[in-house]
């Protein structure tokens, strides 16, 4: 058998993001050359997939990795986002407000009576989240009503997105014509603001279906699709139950820190997902462990080198 000998990683002051990948690869070190794998078949999946699903949670919208999602639908490397209601939460709130730094360990009572929430290590004052999204959605829901009766989640989302700035995914998301399928839309602040406004206008509607339709015809016109999925729940399980009616992914990345010994969704590996068809037994396919919040600028960076210096 032959065998492949472990590199030491050698790291000078003119080393690059992807120079340091190349070495991670081929250091042979646990998550390290998953990594490292990981962004080998992202490119492949950017650079020869029709059909680029990118699916995320709304925790990471909290923090600086937001700009790293907004920078994917900018340069158009994905051309599907599935995600939660919380992401519409963040992606507004921080267009008009500011989050701040905090501690895991802080006094979570105190915390409330100053009228701050805390998500991980990001505090979020009421101010800036239920406040300015009730304010905002409020006033655009009339006008968006104005013009439409009934809208898919991925329109509710670009027309949330054109009355957002360039700091936004969802604007990058309708300036592109990128959908952002919310499949549990409810399921937040911008969801109860719909729920408040339906109250009063009892004629609007979200129509989840018009979005499986789009998922629907993208998926059977595809040739090849791929995807980045980030975390689990339904933006996860949304994303692979749709690509199992094309016989699977042909490319994918799973970024993770949940187990799989619960048999939970989130927690799943990608070698599951073949048994049931989500994933096609040939395709590029790998579970990176770890918080996205680390693997995600490195995978960003890199990417950009790659990519740009064919342009």
């Amino acid at each position: 058998m032959a065998m492949e000998r472990v590199k030491d990683i050698e790291i000078g002051k003119e080393t690059v993001v992807n120079e340091l990948v190349k070495q991670m690869k081929g250091s042979g070190g646990f998550t390290a050359k998953k990594l490292a794998l990981a962004i080998d078949i992202l490119e492949l999946t950017i650079r020869g997939c029709d059909l680029k699903f990118l699916s995320f949670p709304a925790c990471i919208i909290a923090t600086g990795c937001r700009g790293v999602i907004r920078d994917f639908v900018k340069k158009k490397w994905f051309n599907v986002l599935i995600t939660t209601c919380g992401t519409l939460d963040h992606d507004l709130a921080r267009t008009f407000k500011n989050y701040y730094h905090g501690k895991f360990e802080m006094d979570d009572v105190e915390l409330h009576k100053k009228g701050i929430h805390r998500l991980g290590n990001i505090l979020v004052p009421r101010v800036s989240y239920g406040q300015i999204i009730e304010e905002k959605m409020g006033a655009w829901l009339k006008e968006i009503y104005a013009e439409h009766k009934e809208l898919a989640t991925y329109e509710l989302c670009w027309e949330i997105g054109k009355r957002l700035n360039e700091t936004s995914i969802l604007h990058w998301a309708w300036r592109n014509e990128v959908p952002v399928i919310v499949p549990g839309v409810t399921d937040g602040a911008v969801g109860y603001q719909l729920w408040q406004f339906y109250q009063t206008h009892k004629d609007f509607r979200v129509n989840v279906l018009k979005d499986e339709q789009l998922l629907s015809d993208l998926v059977w016109n595809s040739k090849k699709s791929g995807a980045l999925i980030i975390g689990g729940g339904i933006s996860k399980h949304h994303t692979i139950w749709w690509n199992a009616f094309k016989q699977g992914l042909d490319y994918v990345v799973y970024v993770t820190t949940a187990v799989e010994y619960d048999g939970s969704l989130s927690g799943a590996r990608t070698r599951e997902a073949i048994s049931w068809g989500k994933i096609k037994e040939k395709a590029r396919h790998i579970t990176v462990e770890g918080d996205a919040t680390v693997h995600l600028p490195i995978i960003a960076s890199a990417l950009f080198e790659r990519l740009e210096k064919l342009r």
